[in-house]
């Protein structure tokens, strides 16, 4: 029986009004069920790891900003940032697509939409690469993208090993996302020395230290006192340690220039300061933020110290 019928049962004073109501139903209805539509294309097509952004671009920031430091050209450093930004967008819709992550796309609209953005991304990557590769230039980005892919593969293994294993891929993970801060550096000066290994191992070095320390805040939110949170984070306070002691090490060598350390200060001090801070509600937002503004500062405190050893 359709609607209209079922209307035309009831011919009383108020059917009119009960029309009207049925109709606004209708439209705040698919209102809503558009409104869900759009979030769930948005899930399937965009990446929901915001904190990897950071983790990706941070590096190639600090590798470009290092690289400036000995001349170069910026065109290359430009066609890099948008292949590996479309490269790491590309993931989160080939995994809906495949079926490989939590969100899938199951109808074939959705199948289409999302078949449609890998195609535009992998054209992207695909003219950004082919020119920075083109007539065997830049030959050493293969190498660096081989080490990427590598450490990627490694962090989806790991993930199937479920939560026990889960900081340990996302250390994996890093290797891949912090190798644009290499590969930035090489794209722009055309040299892949000591310098290079520098800006990728400072920024293991403090995107490490990120991961460690938010999982720590997370997971210890209710933990009051230092005896209980040295308890509970003692490999963190071991990994404080130990990056104190790398850093030295790197600046008595001359690897990286002394004035470099203070880069990773702000870093020591939230990290040290967790242990004996008071008790307080744990804002994930706030933490992100906060965060957000270490990356900010030691991007311009590493790059600053560059060019001030110059």
């Amino acid at each position: 029986m359709s609607h209209i019928n079922t209307y035309e049962i009831f011919p009383t004073e108020r059917s009119g009004e009960f029309v009207g109501r049925h109709a606004e139903f209708d439209s705040t209805g698919n209102a809503v069920i558009e409104k869900v539509r759009r979030e769930r294309r948005h899930a399937l097509i965009l990446p929901r790891e915001h904190g990897a952004w950071g983790l990706l671009l941070v590096p190639m920031v600090t590798g470009a900003g290092v690289a400036f430091r000995d001349g170069g050209h910026i065109f290359p450093a430009w066609l890099l940032l948008v292949a590996a930004l479309a490269l790491f967008w590309l993931r989160t819709p080939v995994e809906s697509l495949l079926g490989t992550s939590a969100m899938q796309a199951q109808t074939a609209e959705e199948r289409r939409a999302v078949a449609v953005v890998i195609a535009g991304l992998a054209a992207v990557a695909a003219l950004a690469l082919s020119r920075l590769l083109w007539a065997w230039q830049n030959p050493l980005l293969w190498l660096i993208g081989a080490a990427a892919g590598t450490a990627f593969v490694g962090q989806a293994l790991l993930r199937k090993l479920g939560r026990r294993a889960r900081m340990l891929s996302e250390m994996v993970g890093i290797v891949g996302l912090t190798a644009s801060g290499p590969a930035a550096y090489y794209v722009i000066t055309g040299k892949f020395g000591a310098t290079a290994w520098v800006v990728w191992v400072a920024n293991l070095i403090f995107a490490g230290d990120q991961i460690h320390y938010v999982q720590l805040r997370i997971h210890t939110a209710r933990i009051e006192g230092l005896g209980a949170k040295l308890k509970r984070g003692w490999t963190f306070a071991a990994g404080q340690l130990v990056m104190t002691a790398a850093i030295t090490i790197a600046c008595l060598l001359g690897l990286i220039p002394a004035i470099a350390s203070i880069a990773f200060s702000p870093l020591l001090f939230r990290g040290w300061y967790y242990f004996i801070q008071g008790p307080g509600p744990l804002v994930v937002r706030k933490l992100g933020w906060n965060e957000l503004s270490h990356a900010v500062a030691f991007c311009a405190l590493f790059i600053a110290a560059f060019a001030l050893a110059k």
